[in-house]
């Protein structure tokens, strides 16, 4: 399957040490501020500059939501699907609202090329479903002992679909989609990726926002937890001075650390670890605001790095640059890869994966992985509004590691990114 259409990895936070924000405070600020008189006097000084966002924080409206319906009934149209089903997961937040969680039970929304949004769940779930969904109030409940799979037939039937073509969003468990299938023997079942995708790839003045927001409490985070390191810390220890600085923010929050040789691989390692100077560490992870994700990779050293990890650094900061002035609309997502890949090649780490051994990017949005890729054969055209990691790295094996990760997004005739770059391993955060 080309790159372009392959089923996106919604990551989790699984590499190296996780480290859990503060879910209910107010969001956060990233604006320097007087701590409050009833911080703790332990708390370090550079974590007192995190403070509340609350009010920057503005949800997707329902306005926007309904645009993003009609635009999936017109790529239906233009793509010869009749209706669409999403269940559980972020595509189904992204289009009505509803946060819900994948059980045995059959939740979701059937979406059809003209009209009205249907709702499925279980009956007893139909207040819980009212009370989150934004489109639409058409709710059909099936009993514990009944057939959900025969209920989204009825409504297929109902909408004059039984035999025509159904889209299935990509993330559907295989149980789920083969029993919608067999209650609907003379539909066609195809992917629905060319809509969900079509719509969900480009994102709106709204989600950048949003993403932004997410990108710079998470800059300013791992800035504060820089300053606050010591050597002999463990990454238990930095995993604390984390939570505390996503804590200050109110932002939820997660990311890994690595150290020294640890660094080598692009996901780390559970081994234990603890700081030593002048050795690299890697902080990889992001947050939340308003439902979207930040992605932020920093290499950052505690006193002074050795000549090596200097070159290194300025080797990977040259290829992020590279790439950010080569995206822009119309150019194919796998030159943007090249123009980096091409950076490291001709510093002496390649050839090809042999240093620099992922590709540049991915696609990031409610999901931290998402459409599309940036990665060597994809011939997808950039368009506008689209959202990816610009995250090149050179990982020399039982040495150390360098990466730098920003969030780049398309421009009308180029691309930016959401966060300031590095300037250098002396000055990581600018």
């Amino acid at each position: 399957m080309p790159h372009d259409q392959s089923i996106p990895a919604r990551r989790r936070f699984l590499r190296g040490t996780l480290i859990a924000g503060a879910a209910a405070l107010p969001l956060p600020q990233l604006a320097t501020a007087k701590a409050p008189a009833s911080d703790s006097d332990a708390l370090p000084e550079s974590m007192r500059s995190l403070t509340s966002v609350a009010d920057q924080v503005v949800p997707i409206g329902n306005g926007e939501r309904s645009a993003r319906v009609a635009k999936a009934q017109r790529l239906m149209a233009d793509h010869g699907i009749d209706a669409i089903f999403i269940g559980a997961g972020s595509s189904l937040t992204y289009f009505t609202g509803m946060h819900w969680w994948d059980s045995e039970r059959l939740t979701g929304v059937i979406i059809p090329r003209k009209g009205e949004p249907v709702y499925v769940t279980p009956e007893f779930e139909r207040v819980r479903t009212l009370e989150q969904i934004k489109l639409g109030n058409d709710v059909r409940g099936w009993q514990e002992d009944e057939d959900p799979y025969a209920l989204v037939a009825r409504v297929l039937r109902d909408m004059g679909h039984a035999t025509g073509t159904l889209g299935m969003e990509e993330a559907v468990p295989y149980f789920r989609a083969k029993g919608i299938a067999d209650a609907l023997p003379q539909a066609r079942v195809v992917p629905a990726w060319p809509v969900v995708a079509g719509c969900r790839r480009v994102k709106s003045p709204a989600e950048l926002a949003l993403m932004k927001l997410a990108n710079q409490t998470t800059l300013a985070v791992y800035e504060a937890v820089w300053k606050a390191l010591k050597p002999g810390m463990t990454e238990q220890d930095i995993s604390g001075l984390l939570a505390m600085a996503y804590a200050r923010t109110g932002l939820k929050g997660d990311a890994s650390v690595n150290v020294g040789k640890y660094t080598a691989s692009p996901h780390g390692s559970d081994q234990p670890q603890h700081l030593v100077e002048g050795t690299p560490i890697i902080f990889d992870g992001g947050c939340r605001a308003g439902g979207y994700t930040s992605d932020i990779t920093r290499t950052v050293v505690l006193g002074q790095p050795d000549d090596e990890i200097r070159k290194v650094f300025d080797i990977v900061l040259k290829a992020q640059t590279a790439a950010l002035n080569t995206a822009r609309p119309g150019v194919a997502m796998g030159e943007v890869d090249a123009a980096a890949r091409k950076v490291i090649s001709d510093a002496g780490y390649g050839p090809d994966y042999r240093y620099f051994s992922h590709r540049l990017g991915h696609g990031i949005g409610i999901d931290m992985h998402e459409w599309d890729y940036l990665v060597r054969g994809n011939r997808h055209l950039l368009e506008a509004g689209m959202t990816f990691s610009d995250e090149p790295g050179i990982y020399i094996p039982d040495r150390f590691g360098v990466r730098l990760e920003d969030i780049l997004y398309v421009t009308g005739d180029g691309a930016a990114l959401m966060t300031p770059q590095s300037k250098s391993i002396d000055q990581p955060f600018g």
